[in-house]
C-alpha cells in the first residue's frame, strides 16, 4: 500500500512540475519581445545594447538549428571538424547581424495577437510591429521549436511573408554555387562579416 502511495504521489508530482516548467509560445514571445524592447529603451550605449542584445538571443534562438537549416544539403557531406568550424562561424555572424539590426529600433512594440499549433515541434506565433511616424506597422510570424516545452526556442521569423531562414539559406547556396561549392568560401565569407 505504501508503495501504491509512493508511485501516485511521484506520478503527480511529474505531471504537475511538467505543467509548471511548460512555457506557451506566445507567452515566450511576449516575454523575449517585452526583455529586447525594455533593453532598448535604456539610455546606454549601442555597444551596451548590442551586447545585451546577445544574451537575449543566446537565450532565446535555435542558433545551430537555424545555422544547419541555412546550409541545406551541404550539411551532410561536412566533416565534425567542418561542422564544428561553421557553428562556431555561423554563431558569430548570427548574433553581429542579429543585434547590429536590431539595435537601430528605439524601443519597439511588438502585440502578440494569437498561435497556431502545426504539431507537437512547431508553433507559430503571430504578432504586429507597431507602426510609428517613421515606419509603418509590420507583421511578424515567429516559428517556435517547442519539441523541449520547457524550453521553446526561436527557428524562424517570418516578416511580412519572408522567412528570414529561407533567405539566409539562398544567400548561402548563392556564395556555395559561385565558388564551386566550396565550403571554405563560406567560412571565409561569414569570418568576414564578423571581423569588420
Amino acid at each position: 500500500m505504501k508503495i501504491k502511495n509512493y508511485l501516485f504521489t511521484l506520478i503527480i508530482y511529474i505531471l504537475s512540475t511538467h505543467i509548471v516548467l511548460a512555457i506557451q509560445p506566445d507567452i515566450f514571445v511576449q516575454s523575449t519581445v517585452n526583455r529586447a524592447s525594455k533593453v532598448l529603451s535604456e539610455n546606454v550605449s549601442k555597444e551596451e545594447k548590442i551586447n545585451e542584445l546577445k544574451k537575449i538571443a543566446l537565450e532565446t534562438v535555435d542558433i545551430k538549428g537555424i545555422a544547419f537549416y541555412t546550409l541545406g544539403a551541404k550539411r551532410k557531406t561536412l566533416d565534425d571538424d567542418q561542422k564544428k568550424e561553421y557553428v562556431k562561424l555561423f554563431n558569430d555572424y548570427f548574433l553581429k547581424s542579429f543585434s547590429s539590426r536590431l539595435a537601430e529600433y528605439t524601443n519597439p512594440e511588438i502585440d502578440v495577437l494569437g498561435k497556431e499549433v502545426l504539431n507537437k515541434n512547431y508553433t507559430i506565433v503571430n504578432s504586429l510591429l507597431k507602426g510609428t511616424s517613421e515606419r509603418p506597422e509590420v507583421k511578424i510570424d515567429w516559428r517556435i521549436y517547442t519539441k523541449y516545452s520547457e524550453n521553446p526556442l526561436i527557428r524562424d521569423l517570418i516578416i511580412e511573408g519572408l522567412s528570414l531562414a529561407r533567405t539566409q539559406k539562398e544567400e548561402f547556396a548563392s556564395i556555395l554555387n559561385s565558388n564551386n561549392d566550396d565550403i571554405n568560401a563560406l567560412f571565409k565569407t561569414l569570418k568576414k562579416f564578423s571581423e569588420n
